[in-house]
Formats: C-alpha cells, sequence, structure tokens
C-alpha cells in the first residue's frame, strides 16, 4: 500500500513539473512573439514582465529590458573610460563597492568578481560625470550591481543612465526631502487596508525609516537571493515608477500577526520591519500591490492626505495617475472579471467595516495581477508615462 501511495504521488510530482514545464515554454514563446513583433509589443512585455514568474531567464531579460525602458540597443556608445583621480564621488562610491561582497554569486572567482567591481564603479561614475544634477548616494550601487550582472557593462550603463533620470530621479537630489516624501504615500496605503495595523504602528512611533533602504535600492540591498532581486526588478520595470512603495506596503500588511504581536515599542518594531522573512510569497505580494495601486492611485493618496503627503517630483508620475480614472478602473475589473471567470473561479470581495470606514479587501484572488483588470491598469498606467521617455522604437 505505501508503495503504491509512493508512486501515486510521484506520478503527480511529475505531472506537476511537466505542466510548469510547458506553462514556461509557453510564456517564452509569447514574449518572444511580442519581441518579434513590428512595432514590438512593449504591453504585452509589460504582462509578461508583471506575470507569475516574471521574465524568467537572463537572456530574455537582456533583450526586454531595454524595451520596457525604451533604450535602443543599437544606438548606445561603446563605454569610455573614465577618469577617476578628479571624481568628488569616486571614494565614496570605492567604499561602497567594496562593501558589496554578498551582491555578487556565491562562489564567483575572486578576479572574476574583482573585475565586475571594477565596472561597476566605472558605470556609476560614468553616469554621475554626464548628469551633473545628479547626486550619488549610498544604496545606488546596489541598483546598478543588479543591471551590470544581468546586462552587462555597456547595456547596464545605458539603463541605469535611463532610470536615474527617470525612475531614481528624486533619490538623486542633493537632499533627502523628496525621498521622504514617497516615503510618506506608505502608512496611507496600510491605513486603507489595515487601520489597526497602521494604529499600531503610530502608537510604537515607528516611522518609514525602516523602508528607506527598500526603497532606494529597489530592494536589491536587502533580499540575499538574487532570483528574488530580478523578478522584483521585472515587475518595477513594467510598471508606474511609484510601485516600489505600494510593495513595500504590502510586505508589512502581509506580516500583520507579527507586527500585532510585536512589542508595541519603536525601536521593537523597527527591528522586526526592518528584517524581510526568506520565505515571503512573492507572485501573491506582486499581485496584491497590482491591485492596491489600482484602488488606491498615487494622486489619490497625495490629494487627500495633503498635509503628511506631499506630491514628489514625479510630475510625469503624477499625471499618469490623474489619467486613470477610478470609476473607469472598477467597471474595467468587473467586467473583466463577469469574461473571464465561471462560477468556481470568481472572487469574492469582503467589506469590512472599521471604525466607521469601509475597507475593501480582496478575499479571495481569482484573477491575478498578469490576468485581471488590475494588470491592466497598471500597464496602461506605465505605457502613458513611457512616452516621456521619448520613444526610440518603430
Amino acid at each position: 500500500m505505501k508503495r503504491s501511495r509512493s508512486a501515486g504521488a510521484a506520478s503527480l510530482n511529475g505531472l506537476g513539473k511537466q505542466d510548469g514545464e510547458s506553462r514556461r515554454r509557453r510564456k517564452m514563446a509569447e514574449i518572444t512573439l511580442a519581441l518579434n513583433t513590428t512595432p514590438v509589443d512593449v504591453a504585452a512585455l509589460r504582462r509578461m514582465a508583471i506575470s507569475e514568474g516574471g521574465l524568467l531567464t537572463h537572456d530574455l531579460r537582456r533583450r526586454v529590458w531595454p524595451r520596457l525602458l525604451n533604450v535602443c540597443e543599437d544606438s548606445i556608445p561603446e563605454t569610455e573610460p573614465v577618469d577617476r583621480d578628479t571624481n568628488k564621488d569616486f571614494t565614496q562610491v570605492l567604499l561602497d563597492v567594496q562593501r558589496s561582497l554578498r551582491r555578487f554569486p556565491p562562489g564567483m572567482p575572486d578576479e572574476q568578481r574583482e573585475g565586475l567591481q571594477e565596472e561597476l564603479i566605472d558605470i556609476i561614475l560614468r553616469v554621475l560625470v554626464k548628469n551633473p544634477q545628479l547626486h550619488y548616494y549610498q544604496g545606488y550601487h546596489d541598483i546598478v550591481v543588479t543591471f551590470l550582472l544581468v546586462l552587462g557593462e555597456r547595456l547596464a550603463t545605458a539603463l541605469v543612465e535611463k532610470l536615474s533620470t527617470h525612475h531614481l530621479r528624486d533619490f538623486m537630489d542633493p537632499t533627502m526631502d523628496n525621498t521622504k516624501h514617497i516615503l510618506n504615500y506608505l502608512m496611507p496605503i496600510i491605513e486603507r487596508v489595515n487601520p489597526e495595523v497602521y494604529d499600531f504602528m503610530q502608537q510604537a512611533e515607528v516611522g518609514t525609516i525602516f523602508a528607506l533602504s527598500w526603497l532606494i535600492t529597489w530592494f536589491g540591498h536587502v533580499l540575499s537571493d538574487f532570483r528574488h532581486v530580478v523578478r522584483l526588478y521585472d515587475f518595477f520595470l513594467a510598471c508606474h515608477p511609484l510601485m516600489p512603495i505600494y510593495f513595500a506596503a504590502v510586505i508589512v500588511l502581509h506580516r500583520e500577526e507579527e507586527v500585532l504581536e510585536c512589542e508595541c515599542d519603536m525601536a521593537m518594531l523597527h527591528h522586526l520591519l526592518s528584517h524581510i522573512p526568506e520565505d515571503l510569497p512573492y507572485e501573491t505580494l506582486i499581485s496584491r500591490a497590482g491591485d492596491l495601486f489600482v484602488q488606491f492611485p498615487p494622486s489619490e493618496l497625495a490629494r487627500e492626505r495633503s498635509p503628511q503627503t506631499a506630491v514628489s517630483t514625479f510630475k510625469d508620475f503624477e499625471l499618469a495617475s490623474t489619467q486613470q480614472r477610478p470609476d473607469t478602473v472598477r467597471r474595467r475589473r468587473r467586467v473583466e472579471q463577469q469574461r473571464s471567470l465561471d462560477s468556481t473561479q470568481r472572487s469574492t470581495v469582503g467589506v469590512v467595516q472599521t471604525t466607521g470606514r469601509r475597507i475593501m479587501r480582496l478575499a479571495v484572488m481569482g484573477l491575478t495581477v498578469a490576468l485581471g483588470a488590475a494588470a491592466l491598469a497598471v500597464v496602461n498606467s506605465a505605457l502613458e508615462w513611457a512616452p516621456k521617455l521619448d520613444l526610440l522604437f518603430p
């Protein structure tokens, strides 16, 4: 009897692996088709980057990431030498890069790692010299090293420059004022979804500094598994540039029990929140972050929480959010759900009455962010903003 059950379990596992591999091959084919379409189907690439598993391989990322940032590889010049001796940022960059050993794959030969560290320094200095309005910040190298490891020096330089002058622009001001403004979106999101967690954090006076390194490094500094880092980069590159703050919110919300069981003390709660667990359900959290973006777009949060949430200098981002009207999004979600789901798959949405407010919670995620109208809205907001990057592709 035991042998029969073991054989059955092995058979089911085998079928599951085959099904997963089949889905993977199918998705790779869809990504390749979108890349080979004339013009390139950027919307499809964004959906693929958001959907479960992201872009799957570094080879595909090397082809898709430039498209998501509208960087034309054919027009990228060859890298030039950097004058380190006269560069004002060189000493700090060197110190940060020397401390970045954990960001390189375990077991990488020292000679190879040291060569990559030299390239990392050059990329950073090259971008800063070309764009004197940008100011280096500690943690910037954590983002750059991710692009270097996936793309190589030449392509990474071009994408990092584009990213630095758009997505990361507010982090590269002379002061942290605008970075703090962006962090101020975090608590209103948490309050909307879970007032109990919000009240507890307010009582503990923990603030939002625990999430600073998450935001300014796109979680690259705090996650030890490189697979999770690049998966999040797929997601962030495909979405509205404020999506990392929504992802930070869903991490806190996911840890509701831990938060509420913690001693209501600033130091204790800061310590708990600043250490991200290794076993987070990343695909579920990505789905939830996309949905929260649709429910509570940045423009709405900034308008309704104006005393504590200043509008950042992401002017283009705010414009994109304003164009995405909540009533239209909700109507689109309902239509999409009716068309896509049968009676056994439909989501149930619970409305919870808390402190006199109606807080919408998703009881069952019948649609992933990749398939539902939430994904459509997220992709559309990214595409609405993308033309501001000066589209280079036909």
